[in-house]
């Protein structure tokens, strides 16, 4: 399944740059491994920036002490399409 989320711009930096390879979400659609995220770059102030790519979830975790309930850490691909 592919999602379209929202990324803040040093988030979104980040997983170009390789640096951040993971992602915290509310699990409110239900993201599985092999799923794709299509992270769209959000500035709170501006909106969109124009800038995207896609990542594919490797592992998920859930249900994890000290995670708030409903809420996953998605292991993520380097970007394999950018925009």
């Amino acid at each position: 399944m592919k999602h379209e989320l929202k990324c803040w711009p040093e988030p979104y930096q980040a997983i170009l740059s390789g640096e951040k390879r993971f992602e915290l979400r509310k699990n409110d659609r239900g993201f599985e491994a092999g799923d794709v995220l299509y992270l769209r770059e959000w500035n709170p102030d501006t909106g969109y920036t124009g800038r995207s790519c896609e990542v594919v979830v490797i592992w998920e975790l859930t249900k994890f002490e000290g995670l708030e309930p409903g809420y996953c850490v998605m292991s993520v691909s380097l970007p394999v399409i950018i925009r």
